[in-house]
Formats: C-alpha cells, sequence, structure tokens
C-alpha cells in the first residue's frame, strides 16, 4: 500500500507569529548578553542572574520549537502527524468523518497549547467542536478528523485532496 505525503505549509498568521517572536526573544538575549544598557523597568543584575534570564528567554522559541508540524503521511494504518523528533497517529480504526473545513480553528480558545510559535498545536475548544486537538499550521487550510472519542484539526497543503485520501481508506 502506497503512502499518501502531505505538507504542512505555513500559513500568513504562524509566519508572522513565529518570525516575530522568534527576533524579539533573540534581540532580547543578545541584549543582555552584551550588556547594553536596558530600559528602567527591565534592568537587571550581573550575572549569574542576568545568565538565568537570557536562558529562559531563549526556551521560550526552543521549547516550542519540537512542536513543529512537518507534514502529514496516510499509512495502513492511520493518519502520521510528523513533528520534529516523534510522530503522532490518528488510526484509522478510531475514525469516523473527514471534512475540509477552513478556518476551523477560528472562534476557538486554546486551552493548553502553543497558540502560534513555529505551530497551532494542543488543546482547543470551540461551540462547533467542543474539545479538540490542533496540529495546523495554516488557519486557511483546515481539515477535521472526527474520531470515535475525540476530534482533530489538521492543515495539510490539500485540503480536498487529503479528505478524498482519508475518506477512500476509511471505505476500504
Amino acid at each position: 500500500m502506497t503512502h499518501h505525503h502531505f505538507k504542512a505549509p505555513w500559513g500568513r498568521t504562524l509566519l508572522i507569529i513565529s518570525v516575530f517572536t522568534t527576533l524579539v526573544t533573540l534581540g532580547v538575549a543578545i541584549m543582555l548578553t552584551l550588556g547594553r544598557q536596558t530600559p528602567q523597568f527591565f534592568s537587571l543584575p550581573a550575572l549569574p542572574s542576568r545568565a538565568l534570564i537570557i536562558a529562559a528567554v531563549l526556551l521560550i522559541p526552543l521549547g516550542a520549537l519540537p512542536f513543529i508540524i512537518r507534514g502529514y503521511v496516510l499509512t495502513k494504518d492511520g493518519i502520521l502527524i510528523k513533528r520534529l523528533w516523534w510522530n503522532t497517529v490518528l488510526p484509522f480504526t478510531e475514525m469516523r468523518t473527514v471534512e475540509v473545513e477552513p478556518l476551523a480553528l477560528s472562534h476557538s480558545f486554546r486551552t493548553c497549547g502553543n497558540g502560534g510559535l513555529y505551530s497551532f498545536t494542543g488543546c482547543y475548544w470551540s461551540r462547533q467542536l467542543g474539545h479538540f486537538r490542533a496540529y495546523v499550521t495554516d488557519l486557511n487550510r483546515t481539515v477535521i478528523v472526527h474520531m470515535k472519542n475525540r476530534t482533530a484539526v489538521l492543515s495539510p497543503d490539500d485540503p480536498e485532496a487529503f479528505s478524498r485520501a482519508v475518506t477512500s481508506r476509511l471505505h476500504s
């Protein structure tokens, strides 16, 4: 059985949040490292407290980095959500339906997770979907995967082809 590979392109919102946050955190870390004069409200003691603050600032992007969504692969058993260092699997045996729903994350609330630094991932809630897991990189290309006991939202590069491919696997 062949595997279908779908990319996880970054949408404009994700790109803006990720670039801005990365530049700000790196800028703050560099400013603190070089010992530049900081505004009065941001004055810091010398080392080692400064080193701890630099480390904490750099942990923001480094902590989000592993949760990047690199793509989606349809295997014989399910949807493989490719991360930086691990994969998450949504088994076909638990799936009921798949539907293309652009902007599925709009009007949703993040209850635990990442809201745009390299991905939109984690636990979310909306009136339409209830509680769900998000594995999204482009807010405009979302697909809802309804499962027996949970719901997931993904953002493959071609939502229509992804939905057709998953649906055909569910009915085979």
